[in-house]
């Protein structure tokens, strides 16, 4: 028979051990974001300013946009959404996988055609420009034309500026827009289409020439709560990425704040 001071022992080492086991399970309970490739560098800053304001944490996975649109949809564990275009938040938004009323056109950005720093090419961007010359029988680096958002952007400026056709031969489509910077900067292609924030980031690759605004779409990163989330710190990080603090790395970072204008 157990008597009273082993009994009291036991429920003291069961509680001990619950609260180990649970410890870990608590502490790991970040925020969890899914957001456009190109947001990488930044978003990662934004959330350590985060973290040192408030002690949270975020888990940042970065993608296409179209490719983390189909996650959530698929029922990934995803708190917040960060796309580069409005086209893949309405997706998500027309299946009621978005929470009602917290969209926020947060950012913008510029597309530019960039070549690896060393190179000789030299081109002013306009209709009818030698895209095929700068190319030389090399690859054009872009995103999935049909799916990623700095695909379509980029497909639809050149068709605007009546050079598609000439290239379309000579493209080398990537599932994402750091994969299409990465192409350039290796040298494995002698240009690409990215956004002015990629070339920011990456010292082996130069600007020829910025896409004029009227020949895309007008690039816009919204950002929105999942509605399948139960993370209570979600709505905080939605509104921190709101705040001056963010915006300013947002900026730093060279994108176009959105927010609050």
């Amino acid at each position: 028979m157990i008597n009273r001071r082993t009994l009291v022992r036991s429920i003291a080492a069961a509680a001990l051990a619950l609260s180990v086991s649970f410890a870990p399970a608590l502490a790991a309970d970040k925020v969890s974001v899914f957001a456009a490739a190109s947001l990488k560098n930044a978003l990662d800053d934004v959330s350590a300013a985060w973290k040192t304001g408030t002690g949270k944490e975020t888990t940042n996975t970065f993608a296409a946009s179209s490719a983390l649109a189909k996650q959530i949809e698929g029922g990934a564990p995803a708190d917040i959404f960060i796309s580069a275009d409005l086209d893949w938040m309405k997706y998500l938004a027309d299946k009621k996988l978005i929470a009602e009323g917290t969209q926020v056109n947060l950012l913008g950005n510029t597309l530019v055609l960039v070549a690896p720093a060393d190179s000789k090419a030299s081109v002013t961007i306009a209709p009818g420009f030698d895209l095929a010359g700068v190319l030389n029988g090399g690859k054009l680096a872009v995103c999935d034309v049909k799916t990623v958002p700095a695909g379509k952007y980029g497909k639809a400026a050149l068709e605007k500026l009546g050079v598609w056709d000439k290239v379309a031969g000579n493209i080398a489509q990537t599932e994402n827009v750091r994969a299409a910077l990465k192409l350039v900067a290796t040298g494995e292609a002698p240009a690409g289409i990215v956004y002015q924030t990629d070339a920011n980031e990456e010292k082996k690759v130069k600007v020829l020439g910025t896409f004029p605004a009227d020949t895309h779409p007008k690039i816009v990163y919204p950002a929105a709560l999942v509605a399948a989330s139960k993370n209570p710190d979600a709505k905080d990080f939605l509104a921190f990425l709101q705040s001056p603090k963010a915006l300013d790395i947002f900026k730093a970072h060279g994108f176009i704040i959105l927010a609050g204008n």
